[in-house]
């Protein structure tokens, strides 16, 4: 009899998923195998919400390969430990792994080519699992990565992209291999209200209806705050319950604008990735640094994890990601240019606040997005500075999203939900929303003098 290990990592998922197709077809038996890996622990990153959106994705997966003839198999501990013991237990001579991006990824890899290695175990690692294109497969013919998003993009469209595989059809797992318990939902505490559901299942039916309903829509929704125009589906596509891959050709199929501009979107996910593969430590460094000195108020820092700034548009959506654990790109970029350059803190606060929450926490695209934002990372503008009035004015006209998530200005119309600093004294006083940490121009003069734009 022989053995084959897949052990998911960020492809939590039977269809698209070339780990599992591999491994399946490489022994008689196969080991489906997810470790609760104590290192994302001791890194921080296993947050309340990515933890129970996990549970959730684990247990779908755990069903699939059920009514496939088939279990998971869940350990806890180090993945290289884990792994050696499995494959002892089962004489395994191969394991499948999805490549990763991420200094821990890139280690985790290595560590565990050299243990199977000892033992007589091959280790295979699947490219273009995670990401669309494999960070490094296309680069540049003077550097190990792109640092210019757009001549990514091009090399990106003309990539020969790999077809969708299909889900398994039988999945055999030796009989005699134990596994530990499934992480249970409700034993999670600090999980956000309004989190979504994870797993499979539930991914593949929001894309249908996104492909059915929102897509179409999303070139001009994209950054409309009030409309939701978003697909909600960065959550399964950063656990692997989706394909990157299927979404692209299911989008594709699709066409038209809205279908372009999503596609793009996957993209930047992609381009940070091959950044990050090529340079690990911008994950806790700047990628290119302004020389900056940031200044340090706890205060202020509070009022914008808090949704207390008074800045109207960064208060509701910083309430939005506490309640739900997830919000939509543009709020993201306005919340992040308020700490990192209306207030000068240091984007690292605010990149390990959205990790906390995010379900999507991704350290390719949370860190790197941010550096993007706070301009030291690849953004070829990097001392713009996105006015939180005027973008709440041209992104939430109405102020439908503001009193949506800061019900204390639910009465409001028109321009003053947006500036309620202007209202007559007595009026403002009734709302109870704080006064603005700091005036804009004051803010913008602050930035200019520190990056000595003057």
């Amino acid at each position: 009899m022989t053995v084959s290990v897949c052990l998911f990592t960020a492809d939590l998922r039977l269809h698209d998923n070339p780990v599992l197709t591999a491994a399946v077809r490489a022994g008689d038996h196969v080991v489906p195998l997810f470790v609760l890996d104590e290192g994302v622990h001791a890194a921080g990153f296993d947050a309340p919400n990515r933890r129970a959106f996990l549970a959730d994705c684990l247990a779908d997966l755990d069903a699939g390969l059920r009514e496939r003839g088939g279990r998971l198999v869940v350990r806890a501990g180090k993945v290289v430990d884990e792994v050696c013991a499995l494959v002892a237990r089962t004489g395994a001579q191969q394991v499948h792994l999805a490549a990763g991006s991420s200094a821990y990824a890139q280690r985790r890899e290595a560590k565990l080519r050299t243990a199977l290695g000892a033992v007589g175990c091959s280790l295979h690692v699947h490219d273009a699992v995670v990401t669309v294109v494999a960070p490094g497969a296309e680069v540049p013919q003077s550097s190990d990565h792109f640092a210019v998003f757009t001549p990514y993009f091009r090399r990106w469209q003309a990539h020969a992209m790999r077809n969708v595989a299909p889900a398994p059809r039988a999945v055999r797992v030796p009989e005699d291999v134990g596994s530990g318990p499934l992480p249970e939902p409700a034993k999670i505490t600090g999980v956000s209200a309004g989190l979504a559901r994870g797993g499979e299942r539930a991914g593949r039916s929001l894309l249908v209806d996104w492909l059915h309903k929102g897509l179409h829509q999303y070139a001009d929704q994209q950054s409309e705050l009030a409309a939701d125009g978003t697909s909600r589906l960065s959550g399964h596509v950063h656990f692997g319950s989706l394909s990157a891959t299927e979404l692209v050709h299911r989008a594709g199929a699709v066409g038209g604008p809205g279908a372009e501009a999503f596609i793009r979107q996957l993209a930047w996910r992609d381009f940070h990735h091959q950044v990050l593969a090529a340079r690990p430590r911008a994950a806790v460094a700047d990628y290119r640094t302004r020389h900056d000195h940031w200044r340090h108020d706890d205060e202020e820092a509070e009022a914008w994890r808090t949704g207390r700034t008074g800045y109207p548009v960064i208060d509701a959506a910083m309430r939005q990601l506490r309640h739900e654990g997830w919000m939509p790109g543009r709020a993201r970029m306005l919340t992040a240019s308020f700490l990192a350059k209306t207030l000068y803190l240091d984007w690292r606060i605010g990149a390990r606040h959205f990790l906390d929450l995010l379900v999507d926490g991704d350290v390719a695209n949370n860190q790197l997005n941010w550096q993007w934002v706070a301009g030291t990372g690849t953004d070829t503008r990097p001392n713009r500075v996105l006015n939180p009035v005027t973008q709440a004015k041209r992104h939430d006209p109405q102020g439908d999203y503001v009193r949506q998530w800061v019900p204390e200005l639910a009465g409001l119309e028109g321009a003053a939900v947006h500036e309620p600093w202007k209202l007559p004294g007595l009026e403002r006083a009734r709302h109870d929303y704080p006064d603005p940490l700091v005036e804009l121009p004051d803010g913008l003069a602050r930035f200019k003098q520190a990056r000595s734009l003057d």
